[in-house]
C-alpha cells in the first residue's frame, strides 16, 4: 500500500514538472492570455455597470474597450518620450554619481580601509539599476506589440462571461463547481480591482510629489510605482531605487532623503494601513508563500508572472482547497490562522 502511494506521488511530481516545462516553453502564448484574462477581470465591473444601465452587450464592450485604449494611449504617449530621453541620458547621470563614489572612497580611506572607486562602482552599479527600472516598463510595453490580439481576447472574454456561467450551470446540477468558480473569480476580481485602484493612487502620489521636488522624469517614476505596486513586499523598494538615485545626483542628499521618506510613508500608510483595511484581514496567504510565489511565477512567466503572482497563487489555493485530496496544499499556502483557531476551540 505504501509503495503504491509513493509511486502515485512520484507520478504526480513528474506530471507537475512536465506541465511546468510545457508552460515555460509555451509562455509566448500563455503570457498574453493571462494578461488578457486579468485585464478583463479589472474591466468587468465597468462592463457590468454599463449593462446595468440597459446598454446592449456589444455597445457596453465597445465603451469599455474605448476607455481602456484611450487610457493606454495617453500613458504610452506620456512615458514614450521619457523612456527614450532617460535611456539616452543614463551615462550622464552615472558620471555625476561618480563624485559620490569618490566621497565614499575618501571616507573609507580615512577609516583605514582602502577601497577604489572602481570597486564601489562595481558594488553599486547605478547604470544597471536604472536600466533594470526602465526595462520593466519597456517589457510591459512590448506586451502591447500584439495589442490587437490582447484587446480582441479581452472583448471575447467580456462577451463570453455571462454565457460561461450559464454553461457551467447547465451541466453542474449540484452547483458545487459553480460555487468554486464564483469563489475564485470573486476573490481575484476583488483583489485585482482594489489593487489596481490603490496602485493608481500610489503612482499619482509619487508623480505629484516628485514633480513638486523637481526630480527629472517624475511621471516615469510614478508609472513604475504603479506597476511595481502589484509586486508584494519588494515592489515598492525596487520602484524607489531609481527615483532616489536620480534625485541624489540631480538635487543632492537632502532631497534624496525626502524621497526615501516619501516612499517609506507611502508604503506604511497605503501598503500597511489603507490597503489591508479596504481588502479585509488578508489574502489568506502566508508571508513566506507570497515571497516564494513572487520568485516562482517570476521564473516561470517573467515580469508578467511577478505582477500576477498573487492572483495566480490565490487561484491555485482556492482550487486546492476545493478538493479533499489537495486540501493539505491549500493549508500549507495559507496563514495557519484557522488551524490556531480550531486548536483554541478544542482546548
Amino acid at each position: 500500500m505504501k509503495k503504491q502511494k509513493i509511486g502515485y506521488y512520484l507520478i504526480v511530481m513528474a506530471s507537475v514538472v512536465v506541465i511546468l516545462a510545457g508552460i515555460k516553453s509555451a509562455s509566448v502564448i500563455i503570457i498574453p492570455f493571462l494578461f488578457s484574462l486579468f485585464i478583463a477581470i479589472i474591466l468587468s465591473p465597468l462592463y457590468k455597470y454599463f449593462k446595468s444601465k440597459g446598454i446592449l452587450d456589444i455597445v457596453s464592450v465597445i465603451l469599455v474597450i474605448t476607455i481602456f485604449i484611450l487610457f493606454l494611449a495617453l500613458i504610452t504617449k506620456l512615458i514614450g518620450n521619457s523612456v527614450q530621453s532617460f535611456s539616452a541620458n543614463i551615462d550622464s547621470y552615472v558620471q555625476k554619481f561618480s563624485e559620490y563614489y569618490q566621497l565614499i572612497s575618501e571616507y573609507t580611506a580615512s577609516l583605514g580601509i582602502a577601497i577604489s572607486t572602481d570597486d564601489i562602482s562595481n558594488l553599486i552599479n547605478m547604470k544597471q539599476a536604472m536600466k533594470f527600472a526602465t526595462s520593466i516598463i519597456q517589457n510591459m510595453g512590448s506586451m502591447f506589440t500584439n495589442g490587437f490580439v490582447i484587446i480582441l481576447t479581452v472583448v471575447f472574454m467580456l462577451l463570453e462571461s455571462q454565457y460561461f456561467v450559464k454553461k457551467i450551470e447547465f451541466f453542474d446540477r449540484h452547483q458545487a463547481t459553480m460555487t468554486h468558480i464564483e469563489a475564485i473569480f470573486s476573490k481575484i476580481q476583488n483583489y485585482m480591482v482594489i489593487k489596481a485602484l490603490i496602485s493608481l493612487l500610489t503612482g499619482v502620489i509619487v508623480w505629484l510629489s516628485l514633480s513638486f521636488l523637481g526630480t527629472d522624469y517624475a511621471f516615469l517614476w510614478g508609472v513604475l510605482a504603479f506597476m511595481l505596486n502589484f509586486i508584494p513586499n519588494i515592489g515598492s523598494i525596487i520602484a524607489a531605487i531609481p527615483a532616489v538615485l536620480i534625485t541624489l545626483v540631480q538635487l543632492g542628499g537632502m532631497s534624496a532623503l525626502l524621497v526615501i521618506i516619501l516612499y517609506t510613508g507611502i508604503n506604511v500608510i497605503i501598503g500597511s494601513i489603507i490597503e489591508p483595511k479596504i481588502m479585509g484581514k488578508g489574502l489568506g496567504l502566508s508571508t513566506l508563500i507570497i515571497f516564494l510565489s513572487l520568485l516562482f511565477w517570476g521564473w516561470l512567466l517573467g515580469i508578467v508572472g511577478m505582477l500576477l503572482s498573487i492572483p495566480l497563487t490565490i487561484m491555485a489555493k482556492i482550487i486546492f482547497d476545493a478538493n479533499q485530496n489537495t486540501q493539505w496544499i491549500g493549508v500549507l499556502l495559507g496563514t495557519g490562522e484557522n488551524i490556531n483557531l480550531e486548536e483554541n476551540i478544542n482546548k
